[in-house]
């Protein structure tokens, strides 16, 4: 089984949103549905970065990662964001 962090972009306001699940399709079906709180308002949403890991505390290390300074600082390095 994989789990994966993941970042989504708002077509709506250009912003970024950080996350970690285990089916990403799906999530991506909910986050766009209206079905997550803090990205009702932000739809669409489109998949701009994910990355794959082996269990699901690996995937939401990652996730808390990509939300530090030293987080957004190596996605702005890497030209991810």
């Amino acid at each position: 089984m994989m789990y994966y962090s993941y970042i989504l972009k708002s077509e709506k306001d250009g912003k970024f949103y950080y996350g970690s699940t285990q089916n990403i399709e799906e999530r991506l079906k909910k986050h766009n549905k209206g079905d997550v709180k803090s990205t009702k308002n932000r739809r669409p949403l489109k998949l701009h970065f994910i990355e794959q890991h082996e269990s699901r505390s690996l995937a939401f290390k990652r996730e808390q990662f990509y939300k530090s300074i030293d987080g957004y600082i190596f996605l702005k390095k890497q030209e991810i964001i």
